[in-house]
């Protein structure tokens, strides 16, 4: 292996979960290499451990089967752009953190020439898309996985697998204080916080600021003491959030938007309307009642609802194997609906607190110490003679 000095790796990002995540790896991996050059596509969180972002993250961001075919031709030489120059370098490794559409593409081609790939995370192909399986053993090296019964599937599919634990369940507290929140963020301890949490992609909130700000509405009729919190990823979320909600003549909705806090807006809930995703699964480890919601494009939900594998598609139900929290989806994501779940799962004390237990023990099966076993795994592929 070269020294660290002259080492290069390059990661692509291409959201806000695989920011997150990669963040966390090079946390892992830079006491083993303290001068070598990380690089590619990624975000804030990556670049506080010293990551240099060739491309700005948001130029991949895109959500749905259809939304992203405006746009393909864009991707696609963003993707030609970085192969070539990742060929003409031949880094150490490359490792594709989450962003499987784009990802798994490149990987696939790096690793014809002789470059090690890793990939982290899975793809959701449990969930549907199983074909993908053939394309990952093409094209990646190494599997990273976060949660435990995607091992085997990989085991048995004879591609190279680590399980390395979620990293939201080391970073996320497993007794949340909310009380310290709550005051964190101004609120009353003894008040009733909906936190509302309609996504940090712009796909997300053109489908889902609406019916999620009109349960609030319905809500706040039927208890006007409620507090309504809005956590919002940056700047041009909270425009747009506030402009759709303009347009749906919904601005008088008593919903304070903050700027981030997400885990502080979780943890002073007491029950949490949230985008089905990664935020689902840190509400659960906040222990918190939820409803969850998921709307695309009609001409995307229609393939998607016939490529499923199982009933569920929010992660803390596909975790638990049953119905734990309710889940509407497309059609059924209405202001009432959302409101009468979210009205249910606030009046439900004996629920709330067999959901707590639940998520507790969800939350000590994805307890790693991820950013070392992942930074281990990736070192022993950089330094194996046997490549890729």
């Amino acid at each position: 292996m070269a020294s660290s000095a002259e080492l290069s790796l390059a990661l692509v990002a291409g959201e806000v979960s695989g920011d997150m995540l990669a963040a966390r790896l090079l946390a892992g991996l830079r006491p083993h290499l303290p001068h070598a050059r990380f690089h590619g596509i990624g975000g804030p969180r990556m670049a506080e451990q010293g990551f240099v972002s060739d491309i700005p993250m948001d130029t991949l961001t895109v959500r749905g089967l259809f939304e992203v075919i405006p746009r393909y031709r864009e991707i696609k030489g963003i993707q030609n752009r970085l192969r070539d120059r990742l060929l003409a370098e031949r880094p150490a490794a490359f490792i594709g953190a989450d962003y499987p559409g784009f990802n798994l593409g490149l990987e696939l081609q790096l690793k014809q020439a002789g470059i090690p790939t890793v990939h982290f995370v899975s793809p959701q192909i449990w969930a549907w898309r199983g074909g993908r399986i053939k394309k990952i053993q093409q094209a990646v090296s190494h599997m990273l996985v976060i949660f435990p019964f995607e091992e085997a599937i990989y085991r048995d599919a004879g591609v190279p697998v680590t399980y390395i634990g979620h990293p939201l369940a080391e970073m996320i507290p497993l007794q949340p204080d909310q009380g310290a929140a709550r005051r964190a963020l101004g609120l009353d301890e003894r008040a009733r916080v909906v936190t509302v949490m309609p996504g940090s992609r712009m796909g997300e909130l053109k489908y889902l600021a609406a019916p999620f700000a009109g349960a609030v509405k319905l809500l706040a009729r039927r208890d006007p003491a409620l507090r309504f919190i809005a956590p919002m990823a940056g700047q041009r979320q909270r425009q747009y959030f506030r402009q759709l909600l303009a347009e749906a003549g919904l601005g008088e909705v008593p919903i304070e938007l903050l700027d981030g806090q997400s885990h502080a807006a979780i943890a002073a809930a007491d029950a949490v309307l949230v985008a089905s995703g990664t935020a689902a699964l840190e509400v659960a480890l906040f222990k918190k009642p939820m409803v969850i919601a998921y709307k695309v494009m009609r001409a995307s939900w229609e393939i998607m609802r016939h490529m499923g594998y199982q009933p569920w598609i929010g992660l803390p139900n596909i975790l638990a194997r049953e119905f734990l929290v309710p889940e509407l989806l497309q059609h059924a994501v209405t202001p009432q609906a959302l409101a009468d779940g979210l009205w249910q799962q606030l009046g439900d004390t004996a629920g709330a607190a067999l959901l707590a237990q639940r998520f507790t023990e969800m939350h000590h099966s994805l307890l790693r110490n991820s950013s070392q076993e992942s930074a281990a795994a990736v070192m022993r592929i950089i330094t194996s003679p046997n490549r890729p």
